[in-house]
Formats: C-alpha cells, sequence, structure tokens
C-alpha cells in the first residue's frame, strides 16, 4: 500500500545518476536475492526473456559468433542469440533429465563457439559439472536459464549461480511471481555493470558520462521492474523454499501411484541434485502400456487432469528457424557476411532424441502449492480408471474413427 499511496511506481531514471539503478524496492528485491541465492550481483528485469537478451549482450555475443542451446525449452532461449545476429547451435538433449546432453556438446564447438546457455528444464538441473568442464577446457562463456528452477540444487549450489550469469523468471506461471519480471545474477562486477546498461538505456548513461570497458552491444532498452512488482517479489522469495517443498511433497505422492503403472515412467532426479518441478512430466511407452499417447491424454482430459500431450516442438522447427531468415528480407543472421561457420539444417531429424521425448511426453503444470490430498489422489485415480478401462477406450476411439470416415465419405 505505501507504493500505491506515493504514487511512484517506478524510480527508474534513463540517466547517468543514482536513480539508474532503480528506486527503494528494486534495489531491496536484488539485496534479498543476492543474499538468497549468494551471489555477487543481482540485477531485476522486465521478464526472464529481457534478462536472456541482456545476458547475451552483456556477454559481447554479436554476428558471426554461435551459442550452443537446446531445442527443448521455451522460445526466449535462442531468440536472445538471434537478437544480436548471432547463430543459435542446436544440440540435444538427454532422454531421462530433458536437458541438454553434455556428452554431445564438444562436436558442436568450432572456432566460432562463443558460448553454451544450460536450460534448467522443468525444474531439473543441467550437468553443470560438466558443461563447466567443456566451458574453461573452450574458453566458453556459460548463461543458465534457470527460469524454470529458482531454488534447484546441485552439489548444494544453486542453478543460475554456477555459470557466468542466471536468469530467473517471475513469470504469472512460475513458482514464485510478480505478474511478470526476471532477475539476472553474476558474480562478475563488469558483467553486472553490463546488465544494468542493456536494462536500462546504455547509450544515454554511457554518453552522461559513465564509463565502460567494451562497447560492444551498448545499446539500452527499458527492460526494468517496477517498484510494485519489486515489493511483490520481495515477498514472493520468502516463500520459495515452502513451495519448492510443497511440490516434490506432490511429486513424491503421485510418483508413488504412477510409479506402479507399467508403460509410465515417472520424472528421473539427477544424481547430487534437487528438482523443484515447474511441469510434472511423464513419459509413456505406448507398446508397454497399450494405449497410445495422445489418447490417453484426451481421456484424463475428460476426467478433469489438467495435462497435454509434449511440451513444446524442438524449436529448429520453428519457422523463424525453418524459413532461413529473421531481420529484414536478406536471410541475416544465417546468411550474414559476418557469418563463416557452416549453415545450421535446422529440420526434423536434427535432434532425435529430443524429437522421440516430445512424441512420448505428458505434462501437467499445476502443482501450485494449492493441490489437496484428494487432489493428488484424483490424478492416480484417473490414470487407474484409464488403464483399467484400455480396452474400452480403445474400442470406442475405433468407433469413433470409424463414424467421423463414414461421416467424410456422406460429405464428399
Amino acid at each position: 500500500m505505501e507504493i500505491l499511496d506515493t504514487g511512484v511506481l517506478s524510480e527508474f531514471y534513463g540517466s547517468n545518476v543514482d536513480r539508474f539503478w532503480g528506486g527503494k524496492y528494486v534495489r531491496s528485491l536484488e539485496k534479498q536475492w543476492t543474499e538468497f541465492f549468494d551471489v555477487k550481483h543481482s540485477l531485476s528485469f522486465n521478464s526472464a526473456t529481457s534478462g536472456l537478451i541482456a545476458a547475451v549482450g552483456a556477454l559481447g555475443i554479436g554476428p558471426g559468433d554461435e551459442v550452443i542451446v537446446s531445442p527443448y525449452t521455451m522460445s526466449a532461449s535462442g531468440t536472445s542469440i538471434l537478437f544480436y545476429n548471432a547463430i543459435p547451435v542446436f544440440v540435444d538433449i538427454e532422454d531421462d533429465y530433458f536437458c541438454i546432453d553434455a556428452d554431445k556438446i564438444e562436436k558442436s564447438i568450432t572456432p566460432h563457439t562463443k558460448a553454451i546457455i544450460a536450460v534448467h528444464l522443468f525444474g531439473q538441473p543441467a550437468d553443470m559439472t560438466s558443461i563447466m568442464e567443456i566451458a574453461r577446457k573452450h574458453d566458453l562463456s556459460v548463461i543458465e536459464d534457470a527460469a524454470q528452477s529458482p531454488g534447484a540444487m546441485q552439489k548444494n549450489r544453486y542453478t543460475g549461480t554456477i555459470g557466468d550469469i542466471g536468469v530467473f523468471s517471475l513469470n504469472c506461471h512460475k513458482a514464485i511471481q510478480t505478474g511478470e519480471g526476471g532477475m539476472c545474477v553474476t558474480n562478475n562486477p563488469e558483467l553486472a555493470k553490463r546488465l544494468a546498461l542493456i536494462r536500462n538505456h546504455a547509450e544515454a548513461v554511457i554518453a552522461g558520462g559513465m564509463e565502460v570497458k567494451d562497447p560492444a552491444n551498448m545499446i539500452g532498452y527499458n527492460f526494468r521492474l517496477t517498484e510494485l512488482q519489486a515489493a511483490i517479489g520481495r515477498i514472493q522469495l520468502e516463500k520459495l523454499e515452502e513451495i519448492n517443498r510443497s511440490r516434490q511433497n506432490y511429486v513424491d505422492y503421485i510418483n508413488r501411484m504412477l510409479g506402479q503403472v507399467d508403460g509410465i515412467h515417472v520424472p528421473a532426479v539427477r544424481d547430487e541434485c534437487t528438482h523443484v518441478y515447474y511441469n510434472y512430466n511423464i513419459q509413456v511407452d505406448e507398446e508397454v502400456l497399450g494405449l497410445p499417447r495422445d489418447l490417453l491424454v484426451r481421456v484424463l482430459q475428460a476426467e478433469g487432469i489438467p495435462v497435454w500431450s509434449g511440451y513444446v516442438k524442438p524449436l529448429y522447427l520453428y519457422p523463424l528457424y525453418s524459413q532461413g531468415g529473421v531481420y529484414g528480407k536478406v536471410g541475416c543472421p544465417f546468411s550474414c557476411t559476418y557469418y563463416k561457420g557452416l549453415k545450421q539444417k535446422y529440420a526434423k531429424g536434427l535432434c532425435p532424441v529430443t524429437e522421440s521425448v516430445n512424441d512420448k511426453i505428458i505434462c501437467m503444470q499445476d502443482l501450485r502449492g494449492i493441490l489437496k490430498e484428494d487432489d493428488l489422489k484424483d490424478v492416480g485415480v484417473a490414470y487407474y480408471k484409464v488403464v483399467e478401462n484400455k480396452e474400452k477406450i480403445l474400442n470406442w476411439a475405433k468407433l469413433n474413427t470409424n463414424n467421423k470416415q463414414e461421416s467424410n465419405i456422406v460429405h464428399q
């Protein structure tokens, strides 16, 4: 109420003054985030998408550069690379953890590779131990896309705090949220300064006297969080551990039920990691289960279970990539004169594990701290009900298909 009473909803100035860094609540949230995640610098953004764009820019990535990334992620993990006319190089995922397969990264590194974006998908940490070893060996920067994994840990370190820059989301779908919002963290003071400049009109601030070591990518934007959002974020962060524990308990309960069903594979958790379950995702072995994945989803939805088939199609199948041009009509960045690497073949078959996983996975997102034990039981009961009646369901589906075919013939 204090913010509403003052009428001051943002205290950012896009100039080289103290308020370049934002107002009371923005700074308070950033301080609280820094302490919670045990990092040196935290910067708020108006979205994780903005944070990813700023992270790629802060690292000086530009035309002719390549950045390695998973194809199984929200679109911004890839478009943040395209934003600077750089080339996304998609590396396939693990079939059990759904994150980028570290064993496949090295063969995709070229003289043009500048960074790796490690996405901690669904709340599961990527294999940061291996990824950081590869990055150090090849002198690459690492951005962690921790949008879906706030509070997840690998070897007692929070996801987002292991690489050069970590990016978190405060979008309304996430475990903690401010409606829209994001955070970036880093232990590098120069990267922190560059992130802040990209967030808030770098060109004007530098013109006003703020010094920066490298002017590359120092075009700024309005990626600023409001005071009202920051105040909400402070309260939300205090609840993060409780929310994550609730989600983990929900998943343990559901796993005990669904783990008994042949043909259903419940989520695996990487060794020495904690999973925070942005989504609850199972894989279906259609042959063992005796039901097609999509038919199972259709019947579960009829039972009131909030599930859907697949997560997202692999990013390289988006028209943005497959049609071969992003900026203007000349095909940049893929045909940019500064790009001397091999032309990327963004087509079906590029990442077969990703495509296979998306054909087998069933997603359920509603794990937001409001479920009761009866709700969790309903999930298990619905699956059991479907499996016990699968012959009837198959016959119904066959009859329904035949009726549709007959109807089409009649109307031809």
